[in-house]
């Protein structure tokens, strides 16, 4: 969990005040751009430079090897661009919530879980949609709150108290209310679901303290904190996602039906395989920069894939 802003020292306070400063200037010059413009050149300019210059096309061809070691070598390279593309277009999507929302009237939908959404809220019973980082995630909250449902999320503080404010603020503009990971999110968290509300909670990342279950058949260690809220507060758990259209600016959402309450595991796989069938009909939407296969410790001993 990234320090408090009251705990840093001031040299770091500086080194973040300098960051913010130089982080806002980019994105102030693309917000310059009309939203049409902003979000390809955005996708060009860091699929081109900024990724791999961070490493993440060296990630992706790493996950990529594990996930799918029979992926044609000569489409690797155009495959880390068209991924770095779609995750920085999500980036500066989610920087700029109200041309963003102006287009969501046009977004399309479709799946049985929207129907079970209605229903539940009807039932005042709680929903969490669970999904995970493919496509823009986000668009899923700007459509709840199109249609006057407020789907809750869940965020993670940067490490940059300063650019963490303003970033924040964004994600509330696309919707609320807003969790920060943490004792006191939980407790709020709990109090939204206990009250009938919403939730949104991405599931793909490495967690530390999971289970190890399964991702593209391959080890990955899941969390089933998302399968204990929905048992606990009999929520039904529906798996979203939004899919970037061949424009590259419009999104399609698709509920899934709900996955059947029974044990933690069974539903977290649930989870896992319905993302994996999702995710292998689009490969590039999926963010395969994060480190989804990680080694981990069980019994002492440090097991699993080399790390992704």
């Amino acid at each position: 969990m990234p320090a408090q802003k009251s705990q840093l020292s001031r040299s770091a306070r500086y080194a973040y005040r300098i960051g913010n400063v130089f982080a806002r200037a980019g994105i102030g010059a693309m917000m310059l751009l009309p939203y049409r413009w902003r979000v390809p050149v955005t996708g060009g300019l860091a699929s081109r430079t900024l990724a791999p210059l961070a490493g993440f096309h060296r990630r992706t061809r790493k996950n990529l090897s594990i996930a799918c070691p029979d992926f044609p070598p000569d489409k690797v390279h155009g495959f880390c661009r068209a991924v770095s593309d779609n995750a920085a277009r999500a980036a500066i999507e989610q920087l700029s919530p109200q041309p963003f929302l102006k287009l969501a009237p046009n977004w399309t939908t479709a799946g049985p879980g929207w129907a079970a959404v209605d229903a539940a809220a009807a039932e005042g019973r709680p929903v969490i949609i669970c999904s995970g980082h493919f496509g823009n995630y986000a668009a899923i909250r700007a459509l709840f709150k199109l249609r006057g449902q407020p789907l809750g999320g869940l965020y993670r503080r940067l490490a940059n108290p300063y650019f963490s404010r303003y970033y924040v603020g964004r994600l509330e503009e696309l919707g609320t209310p807003c969790f920060e990971q943490g004792l006191t999110g939980m407790r709020q968290t709990v109090k939204h679901l206990r009250g009938g509300g919403m939730l949104g909670i991405l599931t793909d990342l490495h967690a530390h303290g999971g289970e190890e279950l399964t991702f593209f058949g391959k080890p990955a260690v899941t969390s089933l904190s998302t399968a204990d809220l929905a048992l606990k507060f009999n929520a039904l758990l529906v798996p979203g996602y939004a899919i970037r259209q061949p424009d590259g600016l419009n999104f399609h959402v698709e509920l899934n039906a709900p996955i059947p309450h029974s044990d933690p595991m069974t539903m977290t796989q649930a989870m896992n395989d319905d993302l994996e069938v999702m995710v292998r009909a689009r490969m590039t939407q999926w963010f395969w920069i994060h480190r989804r296969w990680k080694p981990w410790v069980h019994d002492g001993v440090v097991t699993g894939l080399p790390e992704g």
